[in-house]
C-alpha cells in the first residue's frame, strides 16, 4: 500500500500533550462508483488504524466510506519518553500499510 505523511513535532516536553497528524495515501473506493464503461467498483477503504507509542495502542479507529480519499487523522498523545509512534492500517482488500516516526522527548 502506499505511504503516508506524518507530522509530529521535533521536539516534546514530558507529560504534555502533542499533536500527530498523519495523511494516508489511499484511493478509499466506496463501492458506489462506476467505471468508463459501467463495471462497479468495488468498495475498498481503510477499515482500521492503529498508533502505538513505544508497542503501547495510544490510538486506534474504524474508518469507513464516509471518509474521503487520502484519509487524514489528527489527535493528541501524551510524551512520555523518546521514542517509536508505529502506524498501521488494513484496507477492505486485506493490504496492510505502515509507518513510522520518532519522537524526543526533553
Amino acid at each position: 500500500m502506499a505511504d503516508a505523511r506524518i507530522s509530529v513535532p521535533a521536539k516534546v516536553a514530558r507529560g504534555e500533550p502533542f499533536e500527530v497528524r498523519i495523511q494516508i495515501r489511499h484511493p478509499m473506493e466506496t463501492g458506489y462508483r462506476t467505471d468508463d464503461v459501467g463495471t462497479s467498483i468495488p468498495r475498498n477503504v481503510v477499515r482500521s488504524f492503529t498508533c502505538r507509542y513505544n508497542g503501547e495502542t495510544v490510538f486506534a479507529a474504524r474508518l469507513s466510506s464516509g471518509i474521503a480519499a487520502n484519509p487524514y487523522l489528527r489527535f493528541f498523545v501524551t510524551a512520555r519518553a523518546s521514542g517509536e509512534l508505529t502506524f498501521e492500517w488494513i484496507d477492505d482488500v486485506g493490504t496492510r500499510g505502515s509507518d513510522r516516526a520518532v519522537v524526543a522527548v526533553g
